[in-house]
């Protein structure tokens, strides 16, 4: 059985899936890795979820205010073991409902082109793509999508 647990960055399961993450992301990214990983930093997302399976931390997302009506979706991640359960459209799903409880009304978020399985999801949960936002302006390997909460 998935639950989902809300909590913030600083979470010890948080962080431990924070370094899975981003040990994965180094692989795919390469060496743009240490550009996007300058725009990931965990320390102070108030607004984290882990996923856990028979009490094993096996996802995670967070979101941060991007500006007064949206939030940015960030570290999305699920072990690769625990892939294809849901887990991550739980882990979405539970973050775009707190996001509204806090009155948001968009979500961002950005992801690399080569992430194909996660853009599939995106979709699948209505994130549609739009013009890149922010620092991710100009940059080719970026995918941008943004959903109406």
């Amino acid at each position: 059985m998935i639950t989902v647990t809300r909590t913030t960055s600083d979470n010890q399961d948080f962080e431990k899936l924070v370094i899975a993450l981003d040990a994965y992301l180094a692989i795919l990214d390469g060496e743009d890795h240490a550009f996007y990983a300058q725009f990931n930093k965990t320390n102070l997302l108030k607004n984290a979820v882990i996923a856990y399976e028979n009490q094993i931390a096996v996802g995670i997302g967070a979101y941060k205010e991007y500006d007064s009506e949206t939030v940015e979706m960030k570290r999305m991640y699920t072990l690769p073991e625990f892939r294809g359960k849901g887990i991550a459209s739980k882990i979405l799903t539970e973050l775009e409902l707190w996001a509204k409880e806090e009155n948001y009304k968009i979500a961002v978020l950005e992801t690399g082109f080569l992430q194909t399985d996660a853009i599939s999801l995106y979709k699948k949960l209505g994130y549609v793509s739009t013009e890149n936002y922010g620092q991710y302006i100009g940059v080719e390997n970026s995918v941008c999508m943004k959903k109406s909460l």
